[in-house]
């Protein structure tokens, strides 16, 4: 570990910048991605879900790092279209991860009661009112735990882009390897990074998803060993009485 110089620990800091700037860019792009792909698939013409639906069969059956290659490769041969390496991969993963997160914006839509579509027909709402007022503030927060999942799996899919030569943490971290000749603790190091990143995408994740749930009049579940001894305890003095009862 003392051989890890001031510059070699500069490059590795700024791949994580890096990473954390292709991780934002693409989900943002994932995010707008899902949305407009996962409400299409609930349109009622058939032809809106059809098309929404081939969009995300192709990108969710399509490898993303192939992907990337074709943004980077052939963009500019077919279209005369030439991206940058860090621009092809946001593009690449953003495709990519928008396809997967349709379905969780399509899940949380469908998981909304019928109830509440029909009271928004019954006040005359049009249907994009319906979808902004009733639909969507009661799907946002069904919407957001498997987003945090997924958004980590698009945290550790950023080590793709080193393929193409942009300075993630994995591209960071294959030079100095080289330049110290030793894996152990070069690969330890961005274990540790990668982790802390994740950590903190849960964390916020965590406090969105307990907003949301306060807009629109849940209570958050409150996490943690406490609340599970505490749901075990009442469920054994539950049956205890019943027990006691019964005799």
């Amino acid at each position: 570990m003392t051989d890890l110089t001031a510059g070699l620990w500069e490059l590795l800091l700024k791949g994580v910048w890096v990473t954390v700037q292709l991780t934002v860019y693409s989900a943002l792009l994932g995010a707008v991605v899902a949305m407009v792909v996962g409400v299409a698939r609930t349109n009622r013409l058939w032809i809106v879900r059809f098309l929404s639906g081939l969009y995300m069969e192709i990108f969710r059956g399509s490898s993303a790092l192939v992907l990337m290659f074709w943004m980077f490769f052939v963009l500019p041969v077919a279209f005369s279209l030439q991206l940058v390496p860090m621009w092809a991969a946001v593009l690449a993963l953003g495709l990519s991860y928008g396809a997967y997160g349709s379905e969780i914006v399509r899940g949380a839509i469908a998981a909304v009661a019928p109830a509440q579509h029909e009271a928004g027909i019954a006040l005359s709402f049009s249907p994009w009112q319906r979808l902004t007022k009733i639909t969507l503030p009661q799907a946002w927060p069904e919407m957001i735990p498997p987003a945090n999942n997924l958004l980590i799996e698009l945290l550790k899919g950023t080590a793709l882009v080193s393929v193409l030569g942009v300075g993630d943490i994995a591209f960071g971290a294959s030079l100095v390897r080289n330049a110290l000749g030793e894996s152990a603790p070069v690969y330890t190091i961005i274990l540790v990074m990668y982790f802390v990143l994740a950590f903190a995408i849960t964390r916020g994740m965590r406090a969105l998803e307990r907003q949301a749930k306060s807009r629109i009049g849940q209570k958050p579940e409150k996490a943690g060993v406490m609340r599970k001894l505490n749901v075990r305890q009442a469920t054994l003095t539950s049956s205890s009485s019943q027990g006691g009862g019964a005799a």
